[in-house]
């Protein structure tokens, strides 16, 4: 089988091509840098370097492909026009599926991509959904993990200066849907090997589920910091605290706009309707990981 994955040698797509080359598939990784593959070069990975900007980079790269995979690359440097970004990358993977023939596709989508707008990022996620559900005779998995356990490396900062974990949501007792990547990467790799969804259908993903006090305590005994309470900031300090970071505005304001959506419940009220059996990775085990990027910060 020929496999063309998106996401260069990334936390999700790395796994998922070192289980396809082990059992003996064809993969292609589009990526800006083939030096950024690593050792998934000498394990058989073929490197197809260029921009998925790029429409006829990514319609040829497509060609005589069995399945693909498709996520959309984050782009920090925007000064703006974050979803437009997301819109000319989306536009193309439905362009080169439609022109290539693809019959087999797994979309990495996002939690909240059934509100379809009001929800940050995500919002860009809905669009390529609702592009690529316009297709005929072509098998599609939308997945939707989660808020990702790697969000919360942010929070190393604030428990160590300011000895609090928070963000612009955390005021009610709902609690956060967590996920891991290797949990997505795991979902991913089983279904591009089974190739056995069939029409357009959707699944989440999902590790853990937890209230923002439990994230806090976790996190700040993690760090030596036993105590740590979670704050929720207002919007603004939020995007203040954004800015002060570094993060463009528009990048900024598309995350005080998901931290809304978190906050009044819609991001997630599709996810307890269609509730997935949990992965293996607990907010426990992600400690680990966080107590080594505090430490090293």
């Amino acid at each position: 089988m020929k496999y063309i994955l998106t996401g260069g040698a990334g936390h999700i797509t790395r796994p998922v091509a070192e289980k396809l080359l082990r059992e003996g598939h064809s993969v292609t990784i589009i990526t800006r840098s083939a030096v950024n593959l690593g050792d998934l070069a000498a394990k058989g990975a073929a490197a197809a370097e260029g921009s998925v900007e790029d429409a006829g980079f990514v319609q040829t790269m497509f060609a005589g492909a069995d399945a693909v995979y498709l996520m959309i690359p984050p782009n920090f440097s925007l000064a703006g026009g974050w979803r437009e970004y997301q819109k000319k990358v989306a536009d193309n993977y439905v362009k080169a599926v439609q022109i290539n023939g693809i019959k087999n596709v797994v979309v990495l989508s996002s939690i909240g991509a059934h509100m379809g707008d009001g929800a940050g990022p995500i919002d860009g996620l809905a669009d390529l959904e609702k592009k690529l559900a316009d297709l005929h005779n072509v098998n599609i998995l939308f997945l939707r993990p989660s808020y990702f356990f790697y969000n919360l490396f942010s929070m190393a900062p604030l428990i160590k200066n300011m000895q609090i974990a928070g963000a612009n949501f955390g005021n009610t007792d709902e609690k956060l849907v967590l996920v891991h990547t290797s949990d997505i990467a795991d979902v991913v790799s089983e279904n591009l090997l089974g190739l056995n969804f069939t029409g357009h259908s959707c699944r989440y993903i999902a590790s853990d589920e937890r209230t923002v006090q439990e994230i806090a305590e976790v996190l700040g005994n993690a760090a030596g910091k036993p105590g740590v309470p979670w704050v929720t900031f207002s919007d603004a300090d939020a995007l203040g605290g954004m800015l002060q970071a570094g993060l463009p505005e528009a990048i900024a304001q598309g995350y005080v706009q998901m931290g809304k959506s978190i906050r009044s419940g819609e991001i997630q009220a599709d996810y307890w309707k269609n509730k997935p059996e949990l992965g293996k990775i607990k907010l426990e085990d992600f400690a680990k990981e966080f107590a080594a990027v505090y430490a090293a910060g």
